[in-house]
């Protein structure tokens, strides 16, 4: 057997066509296209289906007239729940009995319900739903999303939250996609794979990042001096969110787009989002010379988030829509290899010994 690494960490498990994150040179490219050409210029319905596809046409296909099932108030939950139904409700088959077209056609069905279901979940069931030939005069799937969700979004708002998903569409191999591929290998329908990959996203250690960011900008612009939260934060052995990753030794690409973004949209708090990021920088770089911390993804989500007015409990729900498009791809791909995934683990536990050496066992052994 192989030497143990604790987490998989630097496993290579699969060889995959779908993303190349460039570790050295802080890039991302969807199957060989730069996010850097695709953000602000292919809307995420298009951009799903080069993940998927690899084709930009035709990509994502409108949802379908479908209310939400599942009202539990948590839009995790009522997302998880509702997709994984969706299997019954429509006769999704298993993956291991039915082609790749189909497969691929229940993927585009159910990732596009999933974002309806956000939408849904987010309008919140005090709110009559918007009605569905106002949904229909949207020119893409992300304004369609926002005119279910909010009625009437300002462009802005639409132009900040495709960018967002765009970036955040697919980064290789992560909790949520290796769940997705592991469910995908027993052969399960593509409803259950999604739904488990929403379900890895639950944990804070998975999407959580950009809420703990804006509490730090939201904290800068109280006492109005970046350099100095940064060095008390630091000294007290908190942790910057936001800075350092585990794939990149250069910045993250997909900071470089949506800092793009939030300039060009003249986010209110882009300001003081540069200001702490490079006290932060500066900071880090001075404690720590012999390490790489450069800005990540989450930084500059939570601003491009913040301004289109998307709440901060809705953060990892975005982050779910913008990630079935790689779920899809993932899902997809393992279905063609045709082989289940099945790792081994080392026991370390205790050597053999008969059962009256169990604890407790004086007192249950004449039980039956």
């Amino acid at each position: 057997m192989s030497d143990f690494r604790p987490g998989l960490e630097g496993v290579v498990a699969f060889e995959t066509e779908i993303a190349e994150p460039d570790r050295e040179g802080g890039s991302l490219r969807y199957r060989g296209v730069d996010i850097e050409d695709l953000v602000g210029h292919v809307t995420f319905g298009r951009v799903w289906g080069l993940l998927v596809d690899n084709a930009f046409t035709p990509g994502l296909a409108p949802a379908e007239p479908y209310p939400v099932p599942v009202h539990s108030g948590d839009i995790r939950v009522d997302v998880q729940s509702s997709v994984a139904m969706l299997a019954p409700a429509w006769g999704m088959r298993p993956l291991l009995d039915i082609s790749d077209q189909q497969a691929r056609d229940d993927l585009a069905r159910a990732s596009v319900m999933a974002l309806s279901f956000v939408a849904q979940a987010a309008r919140g069931p005090g709110l009559p739903a918007i009605p569905q030939e106002q949904v229909d005069e949207s020119r893409n799937i992300v304004e369609r999303f926002m005119i279910r969700w909010r009625g009437e979004p300002d462009p802005r708002h639409v132009k900040a939250v495709d960018a967002y998903w765009t970036s955040a569409a697919e980064h290789g191999m992560n909790a949520s996609t290796f769940t997705a591929r592991v469910i995908a290998s027993t052969g399960a329908d593509v409803a259950a794979a999604l739904s488990g990959a929403v379900g890895a996203m639950s944990g804070p250690l998975h999407g959580g990042a950009p809420l703990r960011v804006l509490n730090m900008i939201e904290e800068v612009e109280r006492t109005g001096d970046a350099t100095r939260y940064v060095k008390d934060a630091l000294d007290h052995h908190e942790r910057l969110m936001g800075f350092g990753h585990r794939v990149y030794r250069a910045e993250d690409p997909r900071a470089r787009v949506l800092r793009r973004t939030a300039k060009e949209l003249s986010a209110p708090r882009y300001e003081v989002a540069v200001a702490l990021e490079e006290a932060a920088l500066a900071e880090l770089h001075a404690r720590r010379p012999d390490r790489i911390l450069a800005t990540n993804v989450e930084y500059w989500a939570a601003v491009v988030l913040d301004f289109a007015e998307v709440p901060s409990h809705m953060f990892t729900a975005m982050f779910t829509c913008a990630r079935t498009a790689g779920w899809s791809a993932h899902i997809l791909e393992q279905k063609r290899t045709g082989r289940l995934i099945r790792p081994s683990a080392r026991y370390v536990g205790p050597k053999p010994r008969p059962v009256r050496d169990v604890d407790g066992a004086a007192a249950v052994l004449d039980e039956i």
